[in-house]
């Protein structure tokens, strides 16, 4: 390939380039400084970008006008974007989601060419006895060219094909990208509800060939619904597991929490703030925490009224029902047996319960709320709590908590960006859930004031 230097600004990038890397971009910049452009950009001779689009980023960033580039002749754009893709597997820097996309992609580049075998042909010929050189691909001689099973290449296009569009987008980004269980497990939520969406749109197509709008506009409809509600149990599925993954780091993270403040934090002088009944505390103008009866005026007059979840344990003398009008969710941990006498004594509407770990968790709404479909295995409190907040709430939400216990939940609001009003009764238990945070922050809690109660 010719070697030739290119104006930078000269060079085209299309829509469809994969998202670039700020570190690799960065450590390309330091090479790039310290020894010049070792592997020249690749272009077409119409200066559209096959590959390099990390070491043009760099230059640019770097201030150059022209980058050294390898020019290709490629007839049509297909064999470019297939050359591109090719390009991006033989670097293999590619996430499971974006590398099952590409791998996808590639296979419709071949089909289009003419170069994917269908039902019907033989190694030789497609039907009509048309001679084709090369012979197409089968599924299994497709796989074998890029490295992977057959068995792995249909995972990979179950993951292109079948996860909705707007649930990509959301998994772009996040760990999850880079699990290929959990995304083979998300794809195959809302199969149902996938493939009647598939027969009203095939449906659709019939109609509009027969040209019947009524039953064209009737299919459409039935399509977009179950569209749409494949989507929502797949965003389902992808809470449920990013939850998953928050709850597995918070109960690794909850020893060390225990027994030590966190690493490279200051810490506060170890001892525990006097707390009385009928105090409120202030926690880095974020977090509020008051000692009394969490569901006297005193503590209900504090609450926002617009929290995304509260969280409970039952108790005995249980009187909260109030924090269904305060949170859009209520989830009450409790242990197995009493599940049925709860919800026959509240008025909270129930809607369904889970099984996390040693827990039954009651989720209660006055709106409706689907219930996760896959098993969930948590162990731990901390498990516990940092899956109901990955799964209800987000950054910068209010959450509830009229029991401090042993500051679970108001340490993980801490640590996940939420906004916490906890209290508790018990004065002593209220100290040791704020001395916690103080560890765990390198901060200072603040009393801003003392009720009679």
């Amino acid at each position: 390939m010719p070697i030739k230097s290119v104006p930078i600004d000269q060079i085209k990038i299309g829509s469809n380039r994969r998202p670039i890397s700020g570190d690799k971009v960065e450590e390309l910049k330091e090479s790039i400084q310290a020894n010049g452009l070792l592997n020249p950009i690749t272009i077409d001779r119409k200066l559209n970008l096959i590959a390099g689009l990390h070491r043009l980023t760099a230059c640019q960033l770097l201030g150059l006008e022209k980058i050294q580039c390898n020019i290709v002749d490629y007839e049509d754009a297909d064999q470019a974007r297939l050359a591109e893709i090719d390009e991006n597997f033989i670097r293999n820097e590619l996430k499971p989601l974006e590398r099952a996309e590409l791998l996808l992609e590639r296979q419709k580049i071949l089909d289009r060419m003419g170069l994917m075998a269908k039902a019907g042909d033989n190694q030789h010929t497609k039907k009509g006895g048309e001679i084709i050189s090369p012979p197409p691909k089968t599924n299994l001689e497709f796989a074998k060219e890029i490295g992977y099973s057959e068995r792995s290449l249909q995972h990979d296009k179950q993951i292109a094909k079948d996860i909705h569009q707007e649930v990509k987008q959301k998994i772009k980004g996040t760990p999850i990208a880079g699990i290929k269980t959990e995304l083979i497990r998300i794809a195959r939520t809302g199969s149902k509800e996938r493939a009647l969406a598939e027969q009203a749109e095939q449906a659709l197509e019939l109609a509009q060939a027969k040209r019947d709008e009524q039953e064209a506009q009737q299919q459409a409809k039935i399509a977009a619904q179950w569209r749409l509600r494949q989507q929502e149990l797949q965003l389902q599925a992808f809470k449920i597991a990013m939850a998953k993954r928050e709850a597995k780091s918070a109960v690794k993270k909850a020893q060390p929490l225990l027994e030590q403040p966190q690493a490279g934090k200051p810490t506060v002088a170890a001892h525990k703030p006097s707390v009385n009944v009928g105090d409120e505390w202030m926690l880095n103008q974020q977090h509020l925490v008051y000692c009394g009866d969490t569901a006297g005026k005193q503590f209900t007059n504090l609450l926002p009224g617009d929290a995304s979840l509260a969280i409970a344990t039952l108790s005995p003398t249980w009187n909260h029902d109030y924090l269904v009008n305060e949170a859009r969710l209520v989830a009450v941990l409790r242990s197995e047996g009493n599940i049925y006498d709860f919800c026959s004594r509240t008025r909270m509407p129930f809607q369904y319960e889970l099984v996390l770990g040693n827990l039954y968790v009651g989720i209660f709404s006055r709106q409706s709320i689907s219930k996760p479909q896959i098993p969930i295995h948590i162990e731990g409190v901390e498990g516990i709590v940092a899956y109901l907040l990955n799964m209800y709430t987000n950054q910068n939400n209010f959450v509830i908590a009229p029991f401090m216990g042993h500051g679970e939940i108001l340490i993980a609001c801490e640590r996940m960006g939420r906004t916490c009003f906890i209290g508790g009764e018990n004065p002593e238990l209220v100290s040791r859930g704020i001395m916690r945070w103080q560890e765990w922050t390198g901060k200072q809690a603040q009393k801003t004031g003392s009720f009679d109660v």
